[in-house]
């Protein structure tokens, strides 16, 4: 009997949609888990919805699929029980209130564990460089106290309103974006209590038309406060990126941006140092300033990956001053071609299978 592999059955399971969307129930993180052991193929499921009738149609699809194709195999559909404790009490479901959005196939948070690591020139200039390959990318800034990716971008309009009341993303660079920063008012302070940050957040991703995307980057607030934790858990996430500085303090805080994902079963795709070093332009040398490997001892640590090393550069600072992230302004500066390593590195990833 040919041996089968998670690969192929992965394979298998993107020709079964999510019932009534477009996309497959792979793209919608459905699948959990796959186990191949001797003859026996298990694939265990995990809900976005309690909604019985579409639980048991994909059920029945996966089942019937898999036999088909693996007629001499034992299949098993299981569904994910939520865990108990010691007490006998259920573990909150981390689905619970993390319904997909329409027509997104994945949802990639930028997070940082304290501010001032430049954590939205990452977001930008990543998702720039996702588009550039192909994809159809948007990108979101949840910072709603302080929004910032509308003055790196040089968006300065406010968005449309659909026929069916919904907003239109603005777009510009390849990518659709989102932000508090194009409907507010721009020297008017934003004084919200965590609650209704939460709403806010949650209704620019039920209230927006995002379209058809292959990927969804949302910039994240700094920190892992109650407002971050409450973000990460309602927000329909496939995985997270950290951004880190080389400082140990930096690294410290990109550590426990880690553990705030990892509560919420969240998947850490890697880690990205910014600001990592110099290089000079008379001798070429790199000077690392604030420490050296901080970002990739961390990640080593974690066992996650470490997806590289952005250079300090006064082309990253003036690019998005101007509006025109360098990744557009300079593609070909040391930094805009690490950001493109960083976005490849992702595509590579698990994210992408």
């Amino acid at each position: 009997m040919t041996e089968i592999t998670q690969e192929q059955v992965i394979a298998l399971l993107r020709q079964i949609s999510y019932p009534g969307q477009k996309h497959d129930i792979v793209s919608y993180g459905i699948i959990k888990d796959i186990t191949i052991q001797n003859t026996r193929i298990t694939v265990t499921l995990t809900f976005p919805t309690q909604e019985r009738e579409i639980k048991t149609r994909i059920k029945q699809a996966v089942e019937q699929l898999l036999k088909r194709s693996f007629p001499e195999n034992k299949i098993m559909v299981v569904e994910s029980i939520p865990i108990l404790t010691t007490g006998g009490q259920k573990v909150p479901d981390p689905w619970a209130d993390r319904a997909r959005i329409p027509g997104v196939a994945r949802v990639l948070a930028v997070a940082s564990g304290k501010g001032g690591v430049g954590k939205s020139t990452v977001s930008t200039n990543l998702a720039i460089a996702l588009a550039q390959t192909g994809l159809r990318v948007g990108l979101m800034d949840s910072d709603i106290y302080g929004p910032s990716i509308h003055i790196m971008m040089g968006v300065d309009q406010k968005p449309r309103v659909s026929a069916e009341e919904k907003l239109l993303p603005i777009e510009k660079y390849g990518i659709r974006m989102m932000s508090m920063g194009f409907l507010i008012d721009k020297e008017a302070p934003l004084i919200w209590r965590g609650p209704i940050v939460t709403r806010a957040v949650q209704q620019f991703l039920r209230d927006v038309d995002w379209g058809e995307l292959d990927i969804l980057v949302i910039d994240l607030p700094p920190g892992t406060g109650d407002v971050q934790l409450t973000l990460v858990q309602k927000t329909p996430l496939d995985g997270a990126v950290v951004v880190t500085t080389p400082q140990e303090v930096a690294v410290v805080d990109a550590r426990r941006g880690y553990r705030m994902f990892e509560k919420v079963q969240t998947p850490v795709y890697g880690i990205v140092e910014n600001m990592s070093y110099f290089e000079c332009d008379q001798c070429g040398s790199k000077h690392y300033i604030f420490g050296r490997g901080g970002g990739a001892e961390a990640a080593r640590a974690l066992g996650i990956p470490f997806l590289g090393e952005i250079p300090i550069e006064a082309a990253v600072t003036e690019a998005g001053d101007a509006g025109a992230p360098v990744v557009i302004r300079n593609p070909e500066s040391p930094a805009a071609v690490a950001f493109q390593q960083v976005a490849n590195r992702l595509i590579h990833s698990r994210l992408f299978q």
